[in-house]
């Protein structure tokens, strides 16, 4: 079977998203539609924040859905990400230094407002812009970018929004039922940038003129203002805004967080008014922070894209992404060790697998079909524990511990796994040291934790099956027998000081089993109690 059967047959979510999107673009063309020549995925981001993992989010996971659908079709694609950054700024982020120096900035379009960072960026939408475009950079995505400043004052708009004002009556049946009483009554879909201050106002119309193609209103100076559609003079609210631009653009794709579920048949409706076809959409859900509570822009809450990548590298962070995207998932430091080490068991298990399963395996959509073939022999959990045995002041010295146990690996050969070391050592210092709670052996465990020293200590062993076995025997013979997952657990808060770690033989073969002997017997003289490991 070739490859494009084995995708037309793929069960993946981002094969599936690909397949509703070849179906439409073939109805298109059942329907007569122009064709552009190529399909168009778009992604969002408001820019009234510095971005964050869920605005990388999108854009990782509809480059996912692309290239799957690259490997059904072999028409031309494009990536569009675009920034809403002729929005006012309705409110003053919290995350940005001496918040009382935008005040006089509110309801200016965001590329109207001074950056508040400094630097070379003429406003804060231009310096929000430029974070995007550097993150996204980083993970290497194929993208074109888009502001829709420079979307709006090059006319790149002016024939649907003419449209827009010739179904003005159109647009505004489909708004008002969706609105309370009060806000109906000074609704309007026009945004009109203030010719008196430069504002966004959201204000009433007090005539349309879809010949002329203008609107006009009373300005924040008490006169009336008249001022084209076109030309970037005014923008469209959010609702009409994504309509119109599907519509413009003729977009494909585009996904969205399950916020925007309910406004999708708005969407599509006002997109269809001004003669476009509503794209496919895939709704993700949340993202949350520590406590719960949705990641946000503005309070700047949940991790970042730099505060990810300061503890793992940028396949994890895909891999998050990949997996559920239709479940909520908290986002936060805690989530880091196990998706480095899923990863690392994806990646092992792609070498193994048919053509078939491969397209199931994340990995090949994380990398674009291309995943690399370097082995990981050591997970981030084991790292993490060994970083806490030896308490190392370079990685050179847990290079130590890996070469002994793994004669063929080495920095230079294996630079995933040196990366992967050195996150270790900084997420043990930030996160786990902190958090260690040595705590007293009782009787019972004292005397199992001594006789497994005593073992290490003796056995020629270095195999971590074999070392396994001593001490599931060891756990047994002084009264374990029935619960095992204690009696590991003892030797992780007695000697390692938290409540859990990684299967014992793998980390005694690793550190050593006589080093593992001398570990447990300095736990047992209570110097951890003493000190600060």
């Amino acid at each position: 079977m070739s490859a494009r059967d084995l995708a037309f047959s793929a069960r993946a979510w981002p094969f599936e998203e690909a397949r509703k999107l070849l179906a439409r673009v073939e109805r298109q063309k059942k329907a007569g539609r122009p064709e552009k020549g190529y399909v168009l995925f778009e992604t969002g981001y408001g820019p009234s924040g510095l971005p964050h993992i869920g605005t990388f989010g999108e854009v990782a996971r509809t480059s996912m859905v692309r290239r799957a659908f690259q490997e059904m079709s072999d028409l031309p694609t494009r990536l569009l990400v675009f920034s809403d950054d002729m929005d006012g700024m309705r409110k003053i982020p919290d995350n940005v230094p001496d918040p009382a120096a935008l005040q006089p900035y509110l309801h200016l379009p965001l590329t109207s407002v001074p950056n508040p960072f400094g630097g070379d960026f003429d406003s804060f939408g231009h310096h929000n812009n430029a974070m995007l475009r550097r993150f996204l950079d980083v993970f290497h995505f194929e993208y074109e970018f888009a502001s829709a400043t420079e979307y709006y004052k090059a006319g790149r708009f002016d024939e649907v929004l003419l449209r827009a004002a010739e179904r003005y009556d159109d647009i505004m049946k489909v708004m008002l039922p969706t609105l309370g009483a009060e806000r109906q009554a000074t609704y309007s879909p026009f945004l009109p940038i203030s010719p008196a201050t430069g504002r966004v106002l959201y204000v009433p119309m007090k005539h349309v003129d879809a010949k002329a193609g203008t609107i006009t209103f009373t300005d924040e100076d008490g006169r009336d203002a008249t001022v084209p559609v076109t030309g970037g003079s005014c923008k469209l609210q959010w609702k009409p805004d994504f309509g119109m631009r599907w519509a413009a653009l003729d977009v494909d794709f585009e996904m969205f967080g399950k916020d925007h579920q309910t406004n999708a048949v708005i969407y599509d409706r006002i997109c269809e008014i001004l003669g476009g076809v509503a794209p496919e959409h895939f709704v993700f859900e949340l993202f949350l922070d520590e406590i719960g509570q949705k990641i946000s822009k503005s309070k700047g809450n949940g991790l970042s894209v730099d505060e990810w990548l300061t503890y793992a590298a940028e396949e994890s962070l895909a891999l998050f992404m990949y997996q559920k995207p239709k479940t909520a998932k908290k986002l936060y430091f805690d989530a880091i060790p196990k998706v480095v080490d899923d990863y690392a068991a994806f990646l092992d298990a792609y070498q193994r697998q048919s053509p078939a399963e491969r397209l199931e395996n994340p990995v090949w959509h994380i990398h674009a079909g291309q995943p690399p073939q370097e082995p990981w022999p050591v997970s981030f959990a084991l790292l993490l524990n060994l970083v806490a045995a030896s308490n190392p002041d370079s990685k050179d010295v847990l290079w130590g511990f890996i070469r002994a146990y793994h004669p063929g690996v080495n920095p230079q050969n294996n630079p995933s796994l040196d990366r992967l070391v050195g996150y270790a050592m900084r997420y043990y210092l930030d996160f786990i040291k902190p958090k260690k709670n040595f705590r007293v052996p009782t009787a019972e465990e004292r005397a199992a934790l001594e006789a497994l020293a005593t073992a290490l200590e003796t056995t020629a062993e270095t195999q971590g099956e074999t070392i396994q076995a001593i001490s599931f025997e060891i756990g047994k013979a002084h009264g374990f027998a029935d619960k095992l997952r204690d009696w590991f657990k003892a030797f992780y808060e007695v000697v390692l000081g938290q409540e859990q770690g990684p299967r014992f033989g793998s980390f005694a073969a690793l550190f050593g089993p006589k080093k593992t002997a001398a570990l447990i017997r300095e736990a047992l003289s209570g110097a951890f109690l003493k000190s600060d490991v």
